[in-house]
């Protein structure tokens, strides 16, 4: 008789019998969640002992990425809204690591930007997480990696409502 799943343990987490995790089987909706659960904590991580927090490191990531984007046209990148980004921006700027600018077309308008202290912890956080992430990676080939990037790619598409990433 199977028992049933733990208070902590999801239905849809529940391995096939015999096998240690989610069988390729699963919905693909689960897996990516699944997935990115799993990288997000890993990264997160890897923030935490750098002394930011996962949000930090995205919106650094973003900022280190797409320079010169508004606080509104950031807050669309990463799927945030304006109170949200604010009070996210107001802690990485008492940190150090950002600091707002005036928009020259626009006075009114504040454009982020990391400092070095902020691009230096950035850059530290994604050296770490670049060997976490090649550590899962190096279960698949080359070949096998370009396949799923691509796939992701496909899958995400060029969708307006790219959903937070926080």
């Amino acid at each position: 008789m199977e028992s049933p799943p733990s208070p902590a343990q999801s239905p849809l987490d529940r391995a096939a019998p015999g096998s240690a995790g989610p069988s390729a089987d699963s919905e693909i909706t689960w897996l990516l969640h699944r997935a990115a659960q799993r990288m997000r904590g890993a990264t997160g991580e890897q923030a935490e002992q750098h002394g930011i927090q996962l949000r930090d490191y995205i919106v650094l990531s973003a900022l280190d990425k797409t320079p010169d984007l508004t606080q509104v046209e950031l807050g669309k990148a990463l799927g945030l809204d304006r109170t949200t980004l604010m009070s996210q921006l107001d802690r990485l700027e008492r940190t150090g690591l950002v600091v707002r600018r005036s928009d020259p077309r626009d006075r009114r308008t504040r454009i982020p930007e990391i400092t070095e202290a902020g691009n230096a912890v950035r850059a530290t956080v994604a050296s770490a997480c670049d060997r976490v992430e090649a550590a899962v990676q190096d279960r698949f080939s080359q070949g096998e990696l370009q396949t799923f990037r691509r796939m992701l790619a496909d899958i995400i598409g060029d969708s307006e409502d790219r959903g937070s990433c926080l």
